[in-house]
Order: C-alpha cells, then sequence, then structure tokens
C-alpha cells in the first residue's frame, strides 16, 4: 500500500507520525512511503535519512494526499486535508472524534475510512499500538522537568555545612500512566511525593514507586477503560476539601485528571492556588481539555498569586525525537494488525478494529459518533 507522512501543522507540534527506523520496516512488508518534504526536521530527522530509508520526498501537499492509500499523522487533519484525500483512503492518527464532530463528518462526507489512536482498545494484546500510553508516559516525565526548571529551588535533601536543604514536596493529582511516571521522575529526582487518585486500586502502583498515596473523593467512580467516565459536583467539592492541606504544603503540583469526551474536572480552584507558598508551581496537563486549575492557560506560563502556573497543552512534543519514535512504533503494529501489503482485511468484528474505527464507507461507524451520520 502507499502510505503518506503529512508535515504536522498543529501549533507547537514537533512530532512525526512515522520515523525513518519504521519506514524500513514498513517498505519490507512490502508498503512504499512518501513523506512530505520536512515532516521530520523538527523531530530530528532529516530529508536524506528518509531517503536512506527507502522513502520518497514529496513537496506538494495536495499531491501527497491525493496519491495516498493510507494517510499517517498524529494530530488529526482539518476538513480541508481531508478534502484532499482520494475517497476511499484511509487515515490513521489520534481524533478525538466524539469532540470533533467537523472531522468526523468530513470523513463521512469524503468517503474516507479512519481509524483513532486515541480510541484503540485498552487490552493486553494492543498495547504495542496503544499511543495514548505511550505519549503520556513521556508527558509525565517532561511535566517534571519542566516544573522543577521553574521552581527556585532543588528536589532532594541536602545536607552541607551551611545546614540542611528539606526535599522538595511533589503532589500529583491522578496515578494513571502520566502520573505515574510523574511519581518515578520526581523521587528519582529526590522529592517527597503525594498521589492523589480517586480511584482506591492505584494505591499498590503509587506506593511501589515510592510515592505516599492519597485517597480523595466522596465515594466510588464509574470507570471505563482505565479512565474515570465523570464525577459529580458534590463529588469534586469533596475531593477539593481532602486535598486542600496537601496542596497548601506542596512545592508543585501536577494534575493530570481527564475524562474522556468531556471537558476536564477543576480540582485546583483559586483559593486553593492562593493558599501555595509564594514560588510555587503548578503544571496543568489537563489545559487542553479545559484544565484541572482555575487561572490555568493553554500555551502560556502564567504567574497568579505567587504561583507559576504551567499550561503547556503538549508536553511529548517538547520530547519530538522520543515521541515520535514511540508513535511511529505504535503505527506500524497497529497498520500491521489490519492489514497486509496488499491492502486493509476489515475484519468488523475484531475486537481492536471495532473499536478505532471511527468512519467507513461514508458511514461514521463508531458508538461514540454514532449521531453525526444524520447530520451530513
Amino acid at each position: 500500500m502507499k502510505i503518506a507522512v503529512p508535515k504536522e501543522t498543529k501549533f507547537k507540534e514537533n512530532r512525526v507520525a512515522l520515523t525513518p527506523e519504521v519506514v524500513v520496516g514498513l517498505i519490507k512488508n512490502g508498503h512504499s512511503c512518501a513523506v512530505e518534504k520536512g515532516a521530520g526536521f523538527n523531530s530530528y530527522f532529516t530529508d536524506d535519512a528518509y531517503v536512506a530509508a527507502g522513502a520518497t520526498i514529496v513537496a506538494d501537499t495536495a499531491a501527497l494526499y491525493s496519491s495516498a492509500e493510507v494517510v499517517v499523522k498524529v494530530n488529526a487533519p482539518l476538513p480541508e486535508e481531508i478534502a484532499l484525500m482520494a475517497p476511499g483512503a484511509v487515515l490513521i492518527s489520534f481524533m478525538f472524534a466524539a469532540v470533533n464532530q467537523d472531522l468526523v463528518s468530513a470523513c463521512v462526507k469524503r468517503g474516507v475510512s479512519s481509524f483513532s489512536m486515541d480510541a484503540i482498545p485498552r487490552i493486553s494484546r494492543a498495547q504495542k499500538m496503544d499511543a495514548l500510553s505511550s505519549q503520556s508516559n513521556l508527558a509525565g516525565y517532561k511535566a517534571v522537568i519542566i516544573a522543577a526548571n521553574a521552581l527556585g529551588k532543588i528536589f532532594p535533601l541536602l545536607m552541607t555545612a551551611a545546614g540542611t536543604i528539606r526535599p522538595s514536596k511533589v503532589l500529583i493529582m491522578g496515578a494513571g500512566v502520566a502520573g505515574l511516571q510523574a511519581v518515578a521522575t520526581a523521587k528519582r529526582l529526590g522529592a517527597v511525593v503525594e498521589v492523589s487518585d480517586i480511584r482506591p486500586e492505584t494505591k499498590e502502583q503509587v506506593e511501589s514507586l515510592g510515592g505516599k498515596f492519597i485517597v480523595s473523593g466522596g465515594g466510588p467512580v464509574k470507570t471505563e477503560g482505565g479512565y474515570v467516565k465523570e464525577v459529580s459536583d458534590d463529588f469534586l467539592a469533596k475531593q477539593q476539601q481532602d486535598l486542600a492541606n496537601h496542596v497548601k504544603d506542596a512545592d508543585i503540583v501536577i494534575t493530570t485528571a481527564l475524562i474522556p469526551g468531556k471537558k476536564a474536572p477543576v480540582l485546583l480552584t483559586e483559593d486553593m492556588v492562593k493558599s501555595m507558598r509564594f514560588g510555587s508551581v503548578i503544571v496543568d496537563m489537563a489545559v487542553e481539555q479545559g484544565g484541572n486549575c482555575v487561572g490555568s492557560e493553554i500555551h502560556k506560563t502564567v504567574v497568579k498569586h505567587g504561583v507559576t502556573i504551567i499550561g503547556e497543552s503538549n508536553l511529548p512534543s517538547l520530547l519530538p525525537l522520543n515521541a515520535s519514535d514511540l508513535y511511529a512504533r505504535n503505527v506500524a503494529a497497529f497498520l500491521t494488525h489490519l492489514a497486509t501489503k496488499d491492502g486493509f482485511k476489515w475484519e468488523m468484528e475484531e475486537e481492536i478494529t471495532k473499536g478505532s474505527l471511527i468512519t467507513h464507507k461514508g458511514q461514521a461507524v463508531n458508538p461514540s459518533v454514532s449521531t453525526v451520520n444524520s447530520k451530513v
């Protein structure tokens, strides 16, 4: 199959969907790869490296899209990019389809079949395809690093002739993939780490990494695919109350809470921010979905009430070489599962295909976007 890799156009995006190393493997499996000129530059992959891997470099974006049987991206294309694709072609990218219905409608209208990398079921045989986890892992690491850089003190306990420096205190809200990597990174740097999560089953994982687990919230919650589905306002109020003193004592707070398809829950109120020591740092990892912290601003680092609030929306993009490498491997494993060199298998009842396929043959087929067909 003819696979195309366009240059990412999203603001502050440095990743690329396929790396030269992965291109080599795909070509060995009988596919051909065309890469837009400069697509890998921000990830430190030159056009020459792609040519050496066997890919063709294409300068004309429209020609790249129109000639492809499969378009692979990190971020979802804009509707006008979908319009450049050949009817019947296949898109593979992050789509977040439940909150991106214009994209779904564009795919339906164009007759493009689309697979969403964020919709791949979290089952054991799909682990090699799990791009959400691979990128969140890097994001959790980077969140601690940028917080440490913004904090005016060191992380570890340090005993000197001039006196003892106490270790920094880091509070991490959420013990998912990103949160657990943040725990591990902060502990390696020598901080005292507390972790809040409304799922009691995460306690063992937190403690295995050296963190202190804090149960917060007003009772049991519903989860699906490892994510919390939804929580009530009363639950959030109880959670904020439980965490108030921990936030007040923290040098750094990192928030990671997301609810798929919905606005991120507010965990840090303005009063909680005010209670923190002058010079403290907050990293709001949910800022692109509305934010866990009152006062965080997307793409910006701001200081409010003496607290530095970092609203970096795309942390994996700050580690583009590693992030691109892992994402490309996820895509290659996914593509190998879905297709051979002769085309897609279209095993419609197979669990991974069924969970990740968003549009097909001019129809929205995924339950998360089942209402789109009637609007197109």
